[in-house]
């Protein structure tokens, strides 16, 4: 067997569509829980040209301007130039968010719930085990 490897990385930087996507979720994620501190936030940015799209699912108590939080975070990056396609003042907004389904609400609840026989979560002592086929 070989001792040798590959090894390599992607490294990108601040208005690197990948940076801008991370930068405009993180800015979602923290207007949700500057007004709600039990928020969820399962929150996706896709970004080309002048087009901005988020979508996932969010529950919060608090109201949040998606469109004034992803211009904002847009224009803190420093696309803002006239010559820009993508410019803060000028992008497509599509915004996708729904609200969090109720099943998936009622997975990560930590209580108790109609055909749920317990409050725990995850797999606990309920894991299930295998037995490797006979060869």
């Amino acid at each position: 067997m070989s001792q040798s490897f590959v090894f390599s990385s992607e490294s990108v930087g601040e208005g690197h569509p990948d940076k801008v996507c991370d930068t405009i979720s993180d800015a979602i994620l923290d207007a949700c829980l500057a007004g709600d501190t039990a928020s969820r936030v399962a929150c996706e940015t896709f970004v080309k040209s002048n087009v901005v799209v988020v979508g996932g699912e969010i529950t919060t108590k608090t109201d949040v301007n998606y469109d004034k939080v992803v211009r904002k975070a847009i224009r803190e990056i420093g696309y803002v130039h006239d010559d820009d396609v993508f410019h803060a003042d000028r992008v497509f907004f599509n915004n996708l968010l729904t609200a969090q389904s109720p099943d998936i609400a009622q997975g990560v609840d930590a209580r108790e719930a109609e055909g749920k026989n317990t409050a725990e979560q995850g797999a606990g002592d309920q894991g299930l085990m295998f037995e490797r086929p006979k060869s």
